[in-house]
């Protein structure tokens, strides 16, 4: 079956919501979200703890409610929500091809946006040696697992470890203690202020070597950052964070990626090479909080307008790289109008001194009152990026501790 819509948005995350909701509101057409997942929401509704803002009672919001509300917005606002619908590809330049419950299609659009979002990065690619044993998750994977069996230690395990650094895996600390399971130790590659999270040891520069055990995991090798090996006994390891974009349907389509983030590369627009296709939200970088993510659904849609209305694709910013101990900076292409950036570090960094140079000399440089962490970026305002030059090369954003 073929249709035509005017936008469709693929990923019905806290981006692709916010930009449905502000599209359909604002009489961008026909605006459809397509979610392979069988609810809206994305990671959000699965995260069922506070600090995903509040409502208009000022009542704290968890992820759930959060994800609740953005669908609420998206469909009151006009735009159609599919889920259980999984693009499996272009047909064209700004044509999908769709797999839904009722059957194959081929949908066209005016324009599309890539909301995919991002997802952590399983054992696999971490390259952890050792058999397939059950027990072996991702945050991601024990969240739904919660979800769907409630409080109930067996469908887990008895025993964790945790594996990682940032706000994730203290949440997957506390959501297994929630469920009745033991924590025996969190596993982090980045130092740590303290030796033990809630009870929980912290086992800070190490990292876990090997799997033990077959049919169902045993144990855990792990190297500290002296050299030394031990292996922790355990029937369940959570990997946490490792965040990388979900960019396959942006690869499938031929569009360039940011050597830094893996994300699609665009500009301050959230314009992609290819005319009419846009991303926004987690699919750039990795991951950010979903207020952040949101917020850049809200933007994209100023954008989608402009080219409805038959704006000019001027994608032809020079490129943003880092330097140093910083992992990567979002946008990846600078134009001649200034915007914020996101910056990332590859480690902790106490007050440092970041520089934005192009061609050989500093647009600016400022020392940073605060630490910066792996786990969070640190916005940089756009005066950060006025005086861009779009003839004189690279922009290069370095930090000095």
């Amino acid at each position: 079956m073929n249709r035509t819509v005017d936008v469709l948005v693929v990923g019905a995350g806290p981006a692709g919501l916010a930009a449905a909701a502000r599209l359909a509101a604002a009489g961008a057409g026909r605006v459809e979200v397509l979610e392979r997942e069988a609810a809206a929401g994305g990671a959000p509704r699965h995260c069922a703890r506070p600090g995903f803002g509040a409502d208009r009672l000022g009542r704290p919001l968890d992820g759930p409610a959060y994800a609740r509300r953005a669908v609420r917005a998206a469909l009151r606002a006009g735009a159609a929500v599919r889920t259980g619908v999984t693009v499996t590809g272009w047909a064209g330049p700004l044509t999908l091809d769709v797999t839904a419950p009722t059957g194959l299609e081929r949908v066209r659009a005016r324009a599309v946006v890539l909301a995919t979002g991002a997802r952590e990065r399983p054992r696999s690619a971490r390259l952890v040696p050792g058999s397939r044993p059950a027990g072996v998750l991702t945050t991601g994977e024990l969240q739904r697992t919660i979800l769907r069996f409630g409080a109930r230690r067996e469908p887990i395990g008895r025993r964790a470890v945790v594996v990682g650094g940032d706000p994730v895996a203290r949440a997957a600390v506390r959501t297994l203690r929630a469920a009745g399971v033991e924590v025996a130790a969190l596993v982090s590659e980045v130092p740590a202020r303290r030796t033990a999270f809630e009870g929980v040891p912290v086992l800070a520069r190490a990292v876990v070597t090997e799997l033990h055990g077959h049919g169902r995991l045993t144990g855990v090798a792990v190297r500290g950052g002296d050299g030394r090996t031990a292996v922790l006994r355990c029937d369940t390891v959570v990997f946490t964070g490792d965040w990388i974009p979900d960019h396959e349907l942006a690869r499938a389509g031929g569009l360039p990626l940011s050597p830094g983030t893996r994300g699609p590369a665009t500009d301050g627009a959230f314009r992609t090479a290819e005319p009419g296709v846009f991303a926004v939200g987690n699919v750039l970088r990795g991951v950010e909080p979903a207020p952040v993510a949101a917020a850049e659904g809200r933007d994209v849609a100023t954008s989608v307008r402009e080219r409805l209305d038959g704006g000019p694709w001027p994608v032809t910013g020079v490129p943003v790289v880092t330097e140093g101990p910083l992992r990567w900076v979002s946008p990846g292409l600078l134009g001649p109008v200034a915007v914020p950036l996101l910056v990332r570090p590859e480690r902790p960094l106490v007050r440092p001194v970041l520089t934005v140079a192009q061609g050989g000399s500093a647009l600016r440089r400022e020392r940073l009152s605060g630490s910066l962490a792996p786990w969070r970026s640190v916005r940089l305002p756009a005066h950060w990026t006025s005086g861009v030059d779009p003839e004189r090369g690279p922009v290069v954003i370095s930090a000095e501790a």
